[in-house]
């Protein structure tokens, strides 16, 4: 069981990898601002997500019911515990790039949309309504 585990925590760590290369490249283009770019790699990073929930599924079948951390305490297998510990590494980066990623792509839309308004404000006239409150 613990070479099975081996293979498959070795197969969803090259997973990983893909994915954190992924949204490195989304930062890429995130900061060089291009957007036609940026909709192509969603659905790479979509079909990334699939694959390493593939791999996940596997592991989850292989275990049971056992949690992957009590099977690598258990196992005294130094090279399984190695790479239970680069795997958890490589998820800590990925959710730090996705974090960073979001940001970024928030604080641009902010940006977008307040330009926008600049360029192109509300025209409506105010009223009030019989309470004597602003009617929008």
């Amino acid at each position: 069981m613990v070479e099975e585990l081996k293979k498959i925590l070795i197969e969803e760590e090259r997973e990983l990898k893909g994915l954190l290369d992924l949204l490195d490249k989304q930062y890429e283009l995130t900061i060089k601002k291009e957007i036609y770019a940026l909709e192509s790699i969603v659905e790479d990073i979509i079909s990334k997500n699939k694959d390493v929930a593939e791999t996940e599924v596997k592991r989850r079948k292989l275990l049971g019911n056992n949690s992957i951390s009590d099977v690598v305490i258990n196992s005294q297998d130094k090279e399984l515990d190695e790479i239970y510990r680069r795997i958890q590494k490589l998820l800590n980066e990925i959710k730090l790039q996705k974090d960073t990623n979001e940001i970024l792509i928030k604080q641009q839309l902010s940006f977008t949309n307040k330009i926008l308004s600049l360029i192109n404000p509300k025209r409506n006239v105010t009223t009030y309504n019989s309470y004597g409150n602003i009617k929008r």
